[in-house]
């Protein structure tokens, strides 16, 4: 299999396993809906939704939000040449793998802020959300992003232990960062000096 054809899989499955899963949690489970995954305490679906930046931080309203849609559009044109570069020159395939992972999670997420607020509705109460709605909740590039994964490891009185609430496509990016540390050697290879 050719290095850009496992880039392309690989871009296609992950954009599909994110996609598929945040429409299917956003039509099938009210907003804050949790449900224990095979009864573990420390693996949970948990519906809930941001304004697209991590911790469900906010950044400037609506101008913020704007603002960094628009800047992760540019960086993913920036993740797409880093790519084509990576495939040109041969890199190793765990680092053609990264550079698609991170490309794939970033894309997710676009797609939530991009288009989520034109096809989906905002149940009231403990409804759930309407695909391709007749009202839609929002205006292009003001779509809430889909999150659902929790994994409270430890839970305190006043403390829990990995407390963030993320979606596929926010792992794609950290399995893509962490392949990239462990392929550094190969993603950033030292310059060879040239003898005088």
């Amino acid at each position: 299999m050719s290095k850009k054809t496992i880039a392309i899989l690989t871009v296609i499955l992950a954009i599909l396993i994110d996609q598929v899963s945040k429409i299917y949690i956003k039509t099938h489970f009210y907003l804050g809906e949790e449900i224990k995954v095979l009864g573990l305490d420390w693996f949970r679906i948990h519906f809930t939704e941001n304004n697209g930046m991590a911790w469900g931080f906010e950044f400037g309203g609506k101008a913020g939000k704007l603002f960094l849609t628009l800047f992760r559009i540019v960086a993913v044109g920036a993740i797409i040449y880093w790519l084509r570069d990576t495939i040109k020159n041969k890199f190793h395939n765990g680092v053609i793998i990264a550079i698609s992972l991170i490309l794939a999670g970033a894309v997710g997420n676009i797609i939530d802020s991009v288009f989520y607020g034109i096809i989906f509705d905002t149940p009231d109460g403990r409804g759930v959300a309407t695909l391709f709605a007749e009202e839609p909740y929002g205006k292009m590039f003001f779509g809430k992003v889909v999150d659902m994964l929790y994994f409270p490891m430890y839970q305190g009185e006043s403390f829990t232990f990995f407390n963030a609430i993320f979606n596929g496509a926010d792992s794609w990016i950290s399995i893509g960062v962490v392949l990239l540390f462990i392929f550094h050697k190969q993603a950033f290879p030292k310059k060879q000096e040239t003898e005088a």
